[in-house]
This record gives C-alpha cells, sequence and structure tokens, in this order.
C-alpha cells in the first residue's frame, strides 16, 4: 500500500467508531479541540508566520497573504467557531420519515455520515480547524490536503487536534492531513476509491475545475464565486453603491465577493458618481465595457472578453452596461458560475421575476452577495458554499454532510 493508501484505511477504521460516537462524545473532542488551539496558540502562529515569511518570499499577492495569515484574534474567531458547532444540534440518527406499510412493516429513514470525507483546500490554515470540526460534529472523518503555501501551518493544528481526540478517547485518525503537498498526491487522492466516500474541493474555479474533471470518487463543486450585481433603473443608488462597496472590498478574495456589476443604461450616469469614491477607498481597478468607459474615461481600462468569467479574488472589478434586467438576466445565467447574485432594485415585481429568472445557489434582492456564509444563514458554520444542484446546494452546513439509510422493522413479513 501506499502512504496515502494506508492513511484512507485508518481513515476507513475510524469511520465506524465516530459514527456511533454519540453526541456527548463528539462535542468533548470538539471542546479539546477549541481549549487545546487556545492554549498552545503561539505553536499555531509559530508555524503560520514561518509559511507567511515564505510567501512573501515567493511574491504572494496580498489578497491571498491575507487568507493565509493567522492573528490572535483570528484563531479566537476559529476556536469560537468550534465551540458553536459544538453547540449545534447533532443530525446524526435524526429519523426524518417514518410510516406502516400495508403489510405491517415499519418503514423510516435515518441520517448518517457520509462516511470518510476528503477536503482539497488552498492557502487557508483556518479551513482545516473549520473542515475538522464540522465533519466531527456530523460524524464523518476527514482526510485534509492543504496547498503548499500553508504546510506548516497546517501540520501544526492538525497534531494538535489529533491529540485533542486521543485525549476523549476517539481515534486520532478521524482527522488527518496528506502531508505531501504535490500533484501526484493530490491526484492520488482524487482515485483514492474505496476509502474516499465524497472529495469537497474549496478554492479558486481552476482548483476546482481541475478536481472535478480527473476525480473518480465523488466530487462536491464549491466556492467558484463569479458573482454579479445588477443595478436597476429603479434602484436607491446610495444603497447601490454602498452594497457594491461591501460585496467588493469587504474581503474580495472570498468566493461571495462580487465580480461583475451590471449597471442599467439609463442610471449609470447618476449611479458612478455615488460609487465611485467609495471604490476609489481601497483602489479598486475597474474594467469596463465601452459605454462605461465613455463614463469612467481613465479611471477605467477596456475590458478582455476572459473579464466576463472572471474570478478575480482581488480588488478588482468588471463593469458592463446593460440595456434592462432581462439583458442583465441573460448575462449572469450566461457568465456567473450558480454562487450568488444580486439585484437592486425598489420595485416588487422586478425583483421577484429576477428570483425567479436567475439560476444560482442564493439570490439577493437590495443586499451584499456577502453574506452567502453558513453563519450568516443560520446554519452555525459550513464546510463549503455548493454550487450544484444534487445531494446539497449553496452553504453546506452539517445536515448537508450526511446521507441517510432506511431502517425498517418487521415481524416475519415475506415477500
Amino acid at each position: 500500500m501506499t502512504a496515502l493508501q494506508q492513511q484512507g484505511k485508518l481513515a476507513k477504521d475510524a469511520t465506524y467508531i465516530l459514527a456511533t460516537a454519540g453526541t456527548a462524545k463528539k462535542n468533548a473532542a470538539l471542546a479539546a479541540i477549541a481549549d487545546i488551539l487556545t492554549e498552545r496558540q503561539e505553536e499555531w502562529l509559530s508555524a503560520n508566520a514561518a509559511d507567511v515569511a515564505a510567501a512573501k518570499e515567493a511574491g504572494m499577492r496580498p489578497a491571498m497573504l491575507d487568507r493565509l495569515t493567522l492573528s490572535r484574534d483570528r484563531i479566537a474567531g476559529i476556536v469560537e467557531g468550534v465551540r458553536q458547532v459544538a453547540a449545534l444540534p447533532d443530525p446524526i440518527g435524526q429519523v426524518t420519515k417514518m410510516e406502516t406499510r400495508p403489510n405491517g412493516l415499519i418503514i423510516g429513514r435515518r441520517r448518517v455520515p457520509l462516511g470518510v470525507i476528503a477536503i482539497i483546500f488552498e492557502a487557508r490554515p483556518n479551513v482545516t480547524v473549520d473542515a475538522a470540526a464540522l465533519c466531527l460534529k456530523s460524524g464523518n472523518v476527514c482526510i485534509l490536503r492543504g496547498g503548499k503555501e500553508a504546510i506548516r501551518s497546517n501540520r501544526t493544528v492538525t497534531e494538535l487536534m489529533r491529540e485533542a481526540l486521543l485525549s476523549v478517547g476517539l481515534p486520532e485518525d478521524c482527522i488527518s492531513l496528506v502531508q505531501d503537498t504535490s500533484h501526484e498526491t493530490a491526484n492520488e487522492l482524487m482515485h483514492l476509491d474505496g476509502y474516499v466516500d465524497v472529495l469537497i474541493p474549496r478554492g479558486g474555479a481552476g482548483l476546482i475545475r481541475a478536481v472535478a474533471k480527473e476525480a473518480s470518487v465523488p466530487v462536491i463543486r464549491t466556492g467558484e464565486g463569479v458573482c454579479h450585481i445588477y443595478v436597476d433603473d429603479e434602484a436607491d443608488l446610495d444603497m447601490a453603491a454602498k452594497i457594491l462597496f461591501n460585496a467588493k472590498c469587504s474581503r474580495p478574495s472570498v468566493c461571495n465577493a462580487v465580480e461583475c456589476v451590471l449597471v442599467q443604461e439609463d442610471i449609470a450616469r447618476d449611479f458612478w458618481p455615488k460609487a465611485l469614491p467609495l471604490l476609489e477607498e481601497k483602489g479598486v481597478e475597474l474594467r469596463a465595457d465601452e459605454a462605461a468607459l465613455k463614463l469612467l474615461g481613465t479611471r477605467a481600462r477596456p475590458a478582455a472578453e476572459s473579464d466576463w468569467d472572471a474570478e478575480y479574488d482581488d480588488y478588482i472589478l468588471a463593469v458592463r452596461t446593460v440595456k434592462d434586467m432581462d439583458e442583465a438576466i441573460g448575462f449572469i445565467n450566461a457568465h456567473g458560475t450558480g454562487h450568488s447574485e444580486a439585484i437592486i432594485t425598489k420595485n416588487y415585481f422586478k425583483a421577484q421575476h429576477f428570483l425567479d429568472q436567475v439560476d444560482a445557489a442564493a439570490v439577493y434582492v437590495n443586499a451584499s452577495t456577502r453574506f452567502t456564509d453558513g453563519g450568516e444563514f443560520g446554519l452555525g458554520a459550513e464546510i463549503g458554499i455548493s454550487t450544484q444542484k444534487i445531494h446539497a446546494r449553496g452553504p453546506m452546513g452539517l445536515e448537508e454532510l450526511t446521507s441517510c439509510k432506511y431502517v425498517i422493522y418487521g415481524e416475519g413479513q415475506v415477500r
């Protein structure tokens, strides 16, 4: 067996224990993880500082450096997230349906874990803990494979979490990290049939598409975030400018940040004087179509065709002028990734039409796309934002990390 196959076997063996561990045991493990991350955070910060120094030397973009960097405040937030997951209702064992058939059989449907969840993600060490906590509470064993940029951070925090598991009597292999960050090992993980039940890629569109194309194990696509805001001719323009600023600038490196704004042509001349001063606070680069360039002048540069499909993860915004809402909807459905889309309008009927016609996991009226998040949606946390339609769509919380089995009670019935 290869090293990864051995890791997969240990993970699969751990599923039989974790699946029946019970809520109290899982919550104890989560509490132990929260405690050890607090008490020994200096170890994690030291490892992260080495990752950040190496990333700076390699020329990593500032927005991606922000994703990579930990601080005491960020660790406190991560720890609080673990405690919040512990406080959430446990979905495992819930019976979602129970009925008695005419032949006397009692047939029920019960929530069960998916099994072994492999997660491939990029330079975000917080994901290591978020994913492990959600998998643990939902009774799933996880195999984590982060990017090389965060390998020191990920190794340290995974070892801390494994110590916490052992301290409460659970197998340490309920959480494990792929130590080798090479493409060859990632490829092997994508083909770990028999051990991995579900693979979830978290990162940019390139990573997600590559995993979905290559993997032989089942994949849930998450996080492809080419999100749009359409500013209607009946919008409150001050509101629209503030929403656009928040959606683009509050954290441009995340998947629910807006990448393209569509502005109805009749109000474009009035809208941009309100939006530009806000965007200029963060030095947002505008890539505009011909009509918008006439209004924006030297403040923008001409958009290339590729800009309409770009996930920038940076202070860059594509700008397009549209004739009406139907053109905006058509453009969004053609160029969006099914993540989060928004309309700014005071017209109720237009809002409803937009909600009905736009094909995305989350569709907003007069609000920022940045709210697409498990915590904001009341799920407590999420392992990713699913942009597909099978099994789960939108923020994937605990319930979305479960499957079901049918349980049947009989009294000697035969067919």
